[in-house]
């Protein structure tokens, strides 16, 4: 746990962001597991994680700053818990992986977040970079 801790106080922004979206799929990859496996403890358990990392995400968006942006992945966000309370009232793991696959592809997004405001500026360019409309800036970094 202190390792966790250290990695927290230590990384960006968008490397926070990029963490919960790795512990929401891997919270949906274990949800979808147990659900194969009747298992509705583990199921509800996992559900119940992702749901709060993806509240964590949500409530640290940044609405004033975020633009559209921000709008999109709380839309996001709201579709996301929507679908996930289906998949679990459901009991499906298709579901599951719908969303898992629909958050990768925002955490890819992120990833090249990271990587553009990692790259050296080069004049014009770096304003214009995703990293300048970053809408999200965890508050609580315990999740």
């Amino acid at each position: 746990m202190l390792y966790r801790e250290s990695l927290v106080r230590s990384a960006s922004p968008v490397q926070l962001v990029i963490s919960l979206y790795e512990q929401a799929i891997q919270d949906l990859r274990s949800a979808a597991a147990a659900t194969r496996q009747h298992d509705i403890g583990a199921r509800t358990g996992a559900i119940n994680h992702a749901l709060a990392v993806i509240g964590q995400l949500q409530a640290s968006l940044d609405r004033e700053r975020g633009g559209d942006v921000a709008r999109d992945l709380d839309r996001f966000y709201n579709n996301f818990r929507r679908n996930v309370l289906e998949a679990q009232i459901q009991g499906s793991a298709e579901i599951l992986e719908q969303e898992i696959q629909n958050l990768l592809v925002v955490h890819g997004a992120w990833l090249e977040v990271e990587r553009a405001s990692a790259a050296p500026p080069s004049g014009a360019a770096a304003s214009a970079s995703p990293a300048a409309a970053d809408p999200s800036s965890p508050v609580d970094r315990s999740a």
